[in-house]
C-alpha cells in the first residue's frame, strides 16, 4: 500500500548509486550552476574561484555629524561642521553681525549624530527655534553648511540637489560695491551714476539708498515732519514719519539724475526704507513711475522688522506700476505666503543668510513664480561663502530670478583665504556657474588662522 502512495520521478531510477557516485553528481550539478549564473551575470568564472565564498561590499556607513563650530574671520561669522568621514562644511552669516557666534552655537546639541546629507531632517530640528533676524541667521549658516556637506559626499555641486541647473550664468546687481558721491545735488547724484556704471564688473541693474535708508530724515533738512535731529545717528529713533512735499520732491529730482547718468543700459532700483508711511509710498511710487526703475524696496517694512504688512504692501502695489519689492527680513516659507498670495508685491527679495537657507529661499521662489512675482535675493552683507550660496541657489530658480545681489569680501584678505570663484568674479553683471562638488569653494585653513583670535584658534583643529 505504501508503494502504491509513492510519486515516482522520472528523473530517478531504481539503480543504486555508490557515496562515491552520489557525491560527484551532486558536485557537478553545483559547479554547473554556479557557472551559469557567472554566465548569467556576463562574468566567465575562474576555475580556482568556484566554490568560494563570494565577498559582499555591504552598504556604506551613514555619514555623522560631529562638531558645530562658529568663528568670527573679520567681522563674519563663518560656521564649519565636521563628520566622521572626515567631510566638513562651511556657512556664513552676514558680515558685521559678530554678535551671532552663540545664537549659532546654541544648535550643536541639536545636531550633532545627525547625517548631515539629511539637509531637511536636521533642519526640522532647529528651524523651529529659529525667528527673524538674529536667530534665523545662525539657523541660515548651518543651513548652507549642511548643503556643502551634502554635496562633497555625493559629489555633485549643490545646484544639482536642488534639482539642477536651470541657467550656466547668474546675474548679480550691484548694491555692494561702493562708489563715493561728492555731494548731495542732482548733478553729484548724475555723476555718481556715470562711475558705477562705469566700473569693471558691468553690472546691469544697480542699487543706492534714499529716503530713511539714506538717512535723509537726518541730513535733508525739512525732509520729514517728524521730530528727527539731523545729528541723531542710525540706531536712534526717527526712521519712520511723514516725508513732506520738499522731501518727495528732493527724491525724485535725485532719481531723474541717476537715470540720466545710468542711461537705458543698466537697470536703478530703489532701497527706501523701512519708515515710509503707506500715503507718502504711494505718492512717491505715482511720482517715479516715468523713470521705469527695477523697483522700489522696503518701503513700508525692512531691516529688523519682524512683520510683513502684506495688506499695506499689496493697497501699495496696485496704487502704481512702478515695481514693489520686499523681502529681506522675512524668516521661512510661512512668512512669504500672504505676501505671495495676495500678489502684495512685484518683486520678492529675501537673503538666504537670513531666511532658512538656500533650500527654503528656492522653495519660495517657485511658490512665488505660480503668481508672476519676480525674484532678486537680497545679499549685499553675504560674503564669499554667501557667493557661492548664491550662485548654486541661482542656478536651480526658475525663470521668475532676476539677479541677486553681488557681495564682495569684507575685509580684501577673504579673496586670498577662498579659492574656486571665478576670476574675475563677475563679468557683464554675470557669475559663471561651476561644477564643484559642494559650495564649490575651498578655505585655505592655513591662510585663514591668522585672521582668527586667540579664542577661535581651534576653529580648524
Amino acid at each position: 500500500m505504501e508503494k502504491n502512495n509513492q510519486t515516482i520521478n522520472p528523473a530517478f531510477n531504481d539503480e543504486k548509486k555508490s557515496p562515491q557516485q552520489d557525491l560527484g553528481s551532486s558536485l557537478s550539478r553545483r559547479s554547473f550552476m554556479k557557472q551559469s549564473l557567472a554566465a548569467t551575470a556576463g562574468v566567465v568564472a575562474a576555475p580556482e574561484l568556484i566554490g568560494q565564498p563570494v565577498q559582499k561590499k555591504g552598504p556604506k556607513p551613514p555619514i555623522r555629524i560631529t562638531d558645530l563650530r562658529c568663528a568670527i574671520m573679520g567681522n563674519s561669522p563663518v560656521v564649519r561642521i565636521t563628520t566622521d568621514q572626515g567631510i566638513e562644511g562651511y556657512g556664513q552669516a552676514e558680515t558685521a553681525k559678530p554678535y551671532l557666534k552663540p545664537f549659532v552655537l546654541f544648535y550643536k546639541e541639536y545636531i550633532v549624530g545627525e547625517d548631515p546629507t539629511n539637509v531637511e531632517r536636521v533642519m526640522m530640528k532647529i528651524r523651529r527655534m529659529g525667528s527673524y533676524k538674529p536667530w534665523g541667521s545662525a539657523v541660515s549658516a548651518i543651513e548652507i553648511a549642511l548643503w556643502d556637506i551634502a554635496g562633497k559626499a555625493a559629489g555633485i555641486p549643490v545646484y544639482k540637489l536642488l534639482g539642477g541647473k536651470i541657467r550656466d550664468q547668474v546675474r548679480c546687481y550691484n548694491g555692494s560695491v561702493r562708489v563715493e558721491r561728492k555731494g548731495t545735488e542732482p548733478k553729484d547724484y548724475m555723476e555718481w551714476a556715470k562711475n558705477v556704471k562705469a566700473l569693471p564688473h558691468g553690472f546691469t541693474i544697480v542699487k543706492t539708498a534714499l529716503g530713511f535708508h539714506g538717512g535723509m530724515n537726518r541730513t535733508v533738512p525739512n525732509f520729514t515732519l517728524a521730530n528727527t535731529s539731523p545729528s541723531a545717528s542710525k540706531k536712534d529713533v526717527g526712521r519712520r514719519g511723514p516725508i513732506t512735499e520738499y522731501g518727495l520732491k528732493y527724491m525724485e529730482e535725485r532719481v531723474a539724475a541717476m537715470k540720466e547718468g545710468l542711461g537705458d543700459e543698466v537697470g536703478l532700483a530703489l532701497d527706501m526704507g523701512p519708515g515710509m508711511l503707506l500715503s507718502d509710498a504711494i505718492k512717491f511710487a505715482s511720482m517715479v513711475e516715468k523713470y521705469n526703475l527695477m523697483w522700489l524696496e522696503d518701503m513700508l517694512t525692512g531691516d529688523y522688522t519682524p512683520y510683513v504688512l502684506a495688506d499695506d504692501y499689496r493697497e501699495l502695489s496696485q496704487s502704481t506700476v512702478t515695481p514693489i519689492h520686499t523681502g529681506e527680513q522675512i524668516y521661512l516659507r510661512q512668512n512669504f505666503r500672504e505676501l505671495i498670495e495676495k500678489h502684495a508685491v512685484d518683486v520678492l527679495g529675501p537673503d538666504p543668510e537670513d531666511m532658512g537657507g538656500i533650500a527654503e529661499m528656492k522653495w519660495v521662489s517657485e511658490f512665488a513664480d505660480l503668481y508672476s512675482i519676480q525674484f532678486a535675493p537680497h545679499g549685499t552683507f553675504d560674503g564669499l561663502i554667501g557667493i557661492a550660496a548664491q550662485v548654486m541657489a541661482g542656478a536651480a530658480m526658475p525663470e521668475n530670478y532676476i539677479a541677486f545681489e553681488y557681495c564682495h569680501a569684507n575685509p580684501a584678505w577673504w579673496y586670498d583665504i577662498v579659492s574656486g570663484l571665478p576670476d574675475p568674479v563677475v563679468k557683464g553683471g554675470l557669475i559663471d556657474v561651476w561644477d564643484r562638488p559642494g559650495l564649490g569653494i575651498e578655505i585655505d585653513k592655513k591662510g585663514a588662522m591668522q585672521y582668527l583670535s586667540e579664542e577661535d584658534k581651534n576653529f580648524f583643529d
